[in-house]
């Protein structure tokens, strides 16, 4: 079967538009999962790799991260400040915090 040049560049357009659309979504949850988890580097460090006493969260798994970050909002698990700050965000929110310290 032939298709028309006219064609075939309309589907390269298309493919295009679509690959440029997923790659900029990409970009954008990447921007914000690194925007949600500055407000975390101040204790946990900015890879979640604490020097102090704090505990490191960069290098944990995701569900690990996440369950906590649930359980202190819940209040579930106790915590000095972490209750105040889990219960801010949403489940969408505390997914991209916890698979942004596990890259790490």
């Amino acid at each position: 079967m032939l298709v028309s040049n006219t064609t075939f560049r309309g589907l390269l357009v298309a493919l295009a538009i679509g690959l440029l659309t997923t790659l900029q979504v990409q970009a954008d949850e990447i921007s914000r999962a690194t925007l949600l988890s500055i407000s975390c580097a101040g204790c946990h460090g900015t890879d979640g790799k604490s020097p102090g006493s704090i505990p490191v969260i960069g290098g944990k798994s995701s569900d690990f991260i996440a369950t906590a970050l649930r359980q202190f909002s819940s209040g579930e698990r106790a915590g000095t400040v972490m209750g105040r700050h889990a219960t801010g965000y949403t489940d969408e929110e505390i997914q991209l915090i916890a698979d942004y310290f596990a890259g790490r």
